[in-house]
């Protein structure tokens, strides 16, 4: 039976057609998530990359120590659009993540998948716990997870039909994606070795491709050339990536947690897809999606990326994984499938931001707060901003004209930042991460506010070092915004303006 369908799936490919779309079915899934999505959004508060992404919007670059300029863009429009809304703030992610579910029905859809394929699908990708509740913070890996999402469809979408308008797109979506941060290119070198080796080659010799690669290369130049000038801070941040990981069992622990991002029911349909491309001869044309994540592994094993570095590529493979599954399933298939999908669902609500914050245990350790980063990244930044606020009023009136504010971390930096106005802060500067290169604090500032850090680290620049303020939010990230000394910095040992090049770093 199963084969006889197989047939069916290759000759209509061949002549070019594709099952209907199941509007009623995918429309379902993705109106239950975007209600996920809508409650989650209003949850708890900014994350700190968040508050960055609002500083670096104030700041309009043309690229960013840590990032490209298309996230700062976003946050703009939502911060001109509605002002400190955390709502605005979320939406895009929201929206974009709703869009690739249901991309994922597409391409699921592209490779013959009826109805009942496409519909588990969607809700594989919507009961994933890192491809949906990813959507409910504005993050790069949102935005970028859902752009490796449409150029997969515009490469199947190819393999099938032949017209190459859809490669040209697939560059201009991979130039888009190239303004958020720079994995893509990892997507593209995989693609290429796995054609090159499983076909079809034919894809390489299109000249659509390379028009596609030439305009990635355009539009990537402004941005590769501040890098350039700025000394390349974002490859420097891998060896910070790399740190990071070694704290959770870098490469031991990469494919587990790789794996995890893809859910129960979406990790089982992805490695079953893998499996049927592999193994199965009427797959033979889109054999190459199988070699595809085996290489992204090995690339992203061997430069120490986090493990959803990759996640951008499930949806192919689930696609893949789910029309197999439903090819000629009986009931006890059937009832098995609904059986994953309901507790799968059940894994998703656990997942989402919905536990009150008094049911909340504050964080013991910095550790312990690091694994639940997207909990306790979200609270404790009204408290560091009154604590310093409060500090700066209480500084005689005759001081405030020539202090700053330098806060160790940039989520702290944003904070402070974002909230300046409100709290009638001075001017703020950090040297960690993008906001460092925001600008150096003039020498005129002989007075800081130094927000967070190091007694000896901050004692190496002040002659005059005493401690002033204290912030501590129950919930807060230890060392950010719980449990962080404000000192009084007199006396700068040397101008600003000679040492805070070598201040900056990105970790």
């Amino acid at each position: 039976m199963i084969e006889v369908l197989d047939s069916e799936r290759r000759a209509g490919d061949a002549r070019g057609s594709v099952p209907l779309f199941a509007f009623g079915g995918v429309g379902a899934v993705a109106a239950l998530a975007a209600v996920a999505l809508a409650v989650s959004i209003a949850r708890y508060g900014f994350f700190g990359d968040e508050l960055y992404f609002v500083a670096a919007g104030r700041r309009l670059a043309v690229s960013y120590a840590d990032q490209g300029p298309l996230l700062p863009v976003i946050s703009r429009l939502m911060d001109l659009a509605a002002p400190d809304s955390l709502v605005a703030q979320r939406l895009p992610a929201a929206v974009i993540t709703v869009a690739a579910m249901v991309i994922t029905a597409q391409i699921t859809r592209e490779f013959g998948g009826g109805r009942a394929a496409q519909v588990l699908a969607a809700g594989a990708y919507a009961t994933s716990p890192f491809l949906l509740v990813q959507g409910d913070q504005l993050a790069t890996n949102t935005i970028d997870t859902a752009l490796w999402v449409v150029v997969s469809w515009l490469v199947v979408r190819w393999v099938r039909t032949r017209r190459d308008g859809l490669l040209l797109a697939s560059g201009a979506v991979t130039a888009l994606d190239m303004q958020v941060k720079w994995l893509i290119p990892f997507f593209w070198i995989a693609l290429v070795i796995s054609v090159a080796g499983y076909g079809p080659r034919e894809l390489l010799r299109r000249p659509m491709l390379w028009w596609g690669a030439a305009l990635v290369v355009v539009t990537a130049a402004p941005s590769l050339i501040w890098q350039s000038t700025h000394g390349w801070p974002q490859l420097r941040l891998g060896s910070v990536v790399a740190a990071e990981q070694a704290t959770i069992g870098g490469r031991y622990t990469w494919l587990p947690l790789a794996l995890a991002a893809a859910g129960l029911l979406g990790g089982l349909l992805l490695v079953y897809g893998i499996w049927t491309l592999l193994r199965s001869a009427s797959w033979r044309t889109y054999r190459f999606l199988g070699v595809l994540p085996l290489v992204l592994a090995v690339a992203f094993l061997v430069t120490d990326g986090r493990p959803y570095y990759a996640a951008g590529c499930y949806a192919a493979l689930i696609a893949v994984g789910a029309v197999a599954w439903t090819n000629g399933w009986r009931r006890p298939r059937k009832i098995a499938t609904v059986a994953l999908v309901a507790f799968s669902a059940m894994l998703l609500v656990y997942a989402l931001p919905l536990r009150p914050e008094a049911d909340i245990e504050p964080a013991a350790t910095q550790a312990e707060a690091g694994l639940e980063i997207a909990v306790y990244g979200r609270f404790g930044w009204s408290e560091l901003v009154a604590a310093t606020a409060d500090v700066y009023r209480e500084l005689p009136e005759s001081e405030r004209a020539s202090v700053i504010v330098i806060a160790d971390s940039y989520w702290q930096a944003s904070a402070l930042d974002v909230y300046r106005a409100q709290f009638g802060l001075p001017a703020v500067y950090s040297p960690n991460r993008g906001f460092g290169y925001f600008g150096t604090p003039p020498d005129s500032a002989t007075t800081v506010l130094w927000v967070g850090g190091d007694e000896p680290n901050v004692r190496r620049h002040c002659a005059d070092l005493i401690p002033v303020g204290h912030a501590d939010a129950r919930l807060g990230f230890p060392g950010v915004t719980r449990d962080v000394t404000i000192w009084r910095c007199a006396q700068p040992r040397a101008p600003w303006s000679q040492v805070w090049p070598d201040l900056l770093r990105m970790g």
